[in-house]
């Protein structure tokens, strides 16, 4: 098959945790990945709380000696900081099998630390494409005219915006690509900084809440909206005194921060193009209640059930206007699919196809109708928890009770994996139970029987019974 031709610099930024970062020895201290995670976050923990920052870091480094060393290749998680994450090798893989990409040339995985802010790390990404992008235009005499391509996985999109929108990136960006962004912040983000882990992930007793609180990045993660039932009703964030876990100083910068680039994309006579690619029917905490010191996460906002991708409502999926009348840009695609896989979703990929310039060849028959599945699987169970699924479809599908449903779930490992048929409840509901897995990281996916293209794929990181 022939390569697609590109003819610009396409930039990947991964998300939070996806990154590899290394001591000033130039040894590992977030690196684990796929079938090894769960068994040596119990090792790594000591060196995880080794990265907090001190308290003010503000948009600066620490001085510590930790660099970015790549990017995460396969699943990997961080209990009490975000929901599992697949890796980005495939995804890079991909853009170099399917177009004129080739990685050290005109494809630059960008990874970053990201633990500090989105404005720091917006400034390293200057350096990086400024370089990159002038070595490819002076490469050959068809490139000269050559722009950057960002497609960027959930707080990638926020350093990339920072970079376009205040780094002066808007006169060489030629449209911006975001993977569940969470354009108006995330109520998971602000879940893990207010109740953390209080008491460790199962028997593992990893508490990384202090780390958690101490990072820049996870409050400019936080809701961006109104998400805190109050009297009067819904609330922001910032707007509470005293609100337990959270670094007020953070919180109120990560709002100017939004507020921020709202205000310098409005003010450009001609925006760079954004696109924002949305998972949706998946079940999204998006809303709270405060009671003492927990908060505990809702489903709904205002009565209404949204959704989103498992992880970023879909309100949050893509930027408001600067004066939240509305949005600034509309979706670009909505994907039925969960947070974590967005990147490797094959519908993504489709989209990405088109967004690079191309159309993606089709060699099969029309489908008859879209299936949406709505999953709820444990993301962090305990060793030995029961695994059970749940499966949404809403009622506009047709037949939408007595679909036949397979759920597979397959270790991260390569170890072989268990299938089973996912039983009808009645009015669209839908469950699935497995045996509890072992310790390990694992891909469940589930799908209209025979129906690839309806997959949903849900990550799942086991731990490791203490001693």
């Amino acid at each position: 098959m022939s390569r697609a031709r590109v003819n610009d610099l396409v930039v990947v930024l991964p998300g939070i945790m996806g990154s590899r970062l290394a001591n000033a020895d130039g040894k590992p201290v977030w690196d684990l990945s796929g079938g090894a995670l769960a068994r040596a976050l119990r090792t790594v923990g000591g060196s995880v709380k080794g990265l907090r920052l001190p308290r003010d870091i503000g948009n600066d480094h620490p001085g510590d000696g930790v660099v970015p060393i790549g990017v995460m290749s396969d699943v990997h998680a961080l209990p009490g900081l975000w929901q599992p994450v697949d890796g980005y090798t495939d995804l890079l893989g991909w853009l170099e099998r399917s177009f004129t990409l080739t990685r050290g040339e005109n494809l630059v995985p960008f990874a970053y630390d990201w633990r500090l802010s989105c404005r720091y790390n917006a400034e390293r990404l200057k350096e990086v494409v400024d370089r990159a992008l002038e070595r490819w235009q002076d490469s050959a005499a068809e490139r000269r005219d050559a722009r950057v391509v960002f497609i960027c996985h959930s707080m990638g999109g926020l350093i990339a915006r920072q970079y376009v929108e205040l780094l002066g990136g808007h006169e060489t960006t030629r449209r911006l690509i975001t993977l569940g962004t969470p354009h108006r912040g995330s109520l998971d983000a602000l879940a893990h900084l207010v109740n953390g882990l209080r008491k460790g992930w199962g028997p593992l007793g990893v508490d990384l809440s202090a780390f958690a609180r101490s990072l820049p990045s996870l409050h400019q993660l936080a809701p961006d909206y109104a998400c805190v039932t109050a009297p009067g009703g819904l609330v922001y964030a910032r707007e509470l005194t005293g609100l337990p876990g959270v670094d007020p100083g953070l919180l109120a910068d990560a709002a100017l921060f939004h507020a921020d680039l709202r205000r310098a994309a409005a003010g450009r006579p001609e925006p760079t193009p954004l696109h924002a690619i949305t998972g949706i029917r998946q079940p999204t905490l998006t809303t709270a209640e405060l009671s003492g010191d927990a908060l505990t996460p809702l489903w709904d906002i205002d009565g209404v059930y949204e959704h989103g991708d498992g992880t970023v409502p879909r309100l949050s999926a893509r930027p408001a206007n600067a004066d939240y009348t509305g949005y600034a840009v509309p979706e670009a695609h909505t994907p039925c699919e969960q947070h974590g896989s967005l990147q490797n979703n094959r519908g993504v990929r489709d989209a990405l196809c088109g967004l690079l310039g191309h159309e993606r060849p089709f060699h099969r028959g029309g489908e008859d109708g879209d299936i949406t599945l709505g999953v709820l699987a444990p993301s962090l169970p305990a060793p030995g928890d029961p695994y059970e699924v749940t499966v949404t479809v809403p009622p506009e599908v047709p037949d939408h009770d007595a679909l036949h449903l397979t759920a597979e779930l397959r270790p991260a490992d390569g170890t072989p994996p268990l299938s089973r048929t996912v039983r009808p409840l009645g009015e669209g509901r839908y469950t699935a139970a497995f045996p509890a897995p072992e310790p390990g990281a694992y891909r469940l996916a589930v799908r209209v029987t025979a129906r690839a293209e309806t997959t949903v794929t849900a990550l799942t990181v086991v731990g490791e019974a203490g001693e």
